[in-house]
């Protein structure tokens, strides 16, 4: 069981952070959580209750300084790991004892007891910002764990581009988007989430690049790191690319595809997906994590009727789902019809690019020439998606 107080996450910055501060004197809590910490790869700093914080150095009495120190935070000088720690975690038997500290973000106050009401109060008490019981949560500990031991700050703008029908141009929308993303100097991931599309690497004239594809994951359990899968996996126009191999098709556990995603979240920058139409489990996990959704529909009637279908399971899971027209139009349709009918938020118009299929065959991928209509398209789409992540402190890179 876990609960959460206040949704805002404690600063973080670029680059390793140290451990979390353990705060308790129960010792089989205690054994509890240095294991998770392990789990996570984070080596925590434990004390009984609030340290205290450390004095400043004395003056050297030589005066061979030349520079004037910086001014100590407090009174009592350098800051204590309560204030510096990305991450505390606190035992239900210290609360009374850590209730003066100052207060800050990040803090989680941690016990056993399912049936104890009065932990939510003292949680208020101490500032906690999320309550957690184990044993039931202690994935969601080893992951928050984990991202601050990673030193994650936000979690890329993550989007999924699916098709209101077949051969309605997902693909192509999604690998352009991807390479517009990593030619503004965004850190890029490209997930082909569809086994049965043929492999978007082969899209990006990369099919036999060297690293990892979806078969290298199917046995994945738990928390995958996100430096680790992003150095695995092939690398093609400054973006990495997540795709399937020409083998038998294979089955990735819906545990997998959830953790591989979330790993790549954690890397920052953007993830772009390309989905299939068919909703499984697998599909389920990657829409339950993705910010905003396009729907890529042709302007023509009985395309706008498909992509209706695919709308309505898709908004099952997924809340922001907006819809991208592509043209030709059918008699009385344009763009914002189109929107109208779905009753979704229009992105815009998928330009036609002239010579995109020759360019594909010569193995440039869609979005490559940088003043094109769709590398436009793809950039004025990502200025606003990044824009409204901001304004919300959401996610982004």
């Amino acid at each position: 069981m876990s609960g959460t107080i206040t949704h805002d996450p404690p600063p973080t910055a670029g680059g390793r952070q140290g451990g979390p501060l353990i705060v308790t004197e129960d010792t089989e809590l205690l054994d509890d959580l240095l294991r998770l910490c392990a789990a996570a790869g984070a080596t925590p700093e434990v004390h009984h209750s609030v340290p205290v914080a450390r004095p400043s150095p004395p003056p050297d009495p030589t005066g061979a300084a030349t520079s004037p120190a910086p001014a100590a935070p407090a009174a009592s000088g350098r800051r204590s790991g309560w204030e510096t720690a990305p991450l505390v975690l606190v035992g239900d038997d210290a609360a009374r004892r850590v209730r003066g500290a100052v207060r800050r973000r990040g803090v989680v106050l941690v016990g056993r007891d399912q049936d104890d009401s009065g932990i939510w109060q003292r949680a208020v008490e101490i500032g906690a910002d999320h309550v957690l019981m184990l044993p039931d949560g202690e994935q969601w500990l080893v992951d928050r764990i984990a991202d601050v031991a990673e030193g994650v700050g936000r979690p890329a703008l993550t989007v999924g581009v699916i098709g209101g029908r077949g051969g309605a141009g997902a693909s192509t929308l999604a690998c352009a988007l991807a390479v517009t993303s990593a030619r503004e100097g965004l850190r890029s991931l490209l997930v082909d989430a569809d086994p049965m599309g043929g492999g978007l690497d082969v899209l990006l004239g990369g099919e036999t690049a060297d690293g990892l594809r979806w078969p290298a994951f199917a046995a994945s359990r738990g928390r995958v790191g996100g430096g680790a899968l992003e150095e695995s996996l092939p690398e093609l126009h400054s973006l990495r690319v997540l795709s399937w191999d020409r083998g038998d098709c294979v089955a990735v556990p819906a545990q997998a595809v959830r953790a591989v995603l979330a790993a790549a979240r954690r890397r920052g920058g953007t993830v772009v997906v390309d989905l299939p139409r068919r909703i499984d489990d697998g599909v389920a996990e990657v829409l339950a994590q993705l910010d905003i959704g396009i729907l890529v529909v042709p302007a023509e009637l009985r395309a706008v009727a498909a992509a209706g279908r695919v709308a309505a399971a898709v908004g099952m899971v997924l809340r922001d789902l907006r819809v991208a027209v592509r043209g030709p139009y059918a008699s009385g349709l344009d763009d914002r019809e189109v929107a109208r009918l779905l009753g979704l938020p229009l992105v815009g118009e998928v330009p036609v690019e002239s010579g995109l299929l020759r360019a594909t065959e010569s193995r440039r991928p869609p979005g490559t020439p940088s003043r094109g209509p769709l590398a436009r398209f793809c950039r004025g789409f990502w200025e606003r998606a990044l824009a409204e992540t901001d304004g919300r402190g959401g996610s982004g890179s």
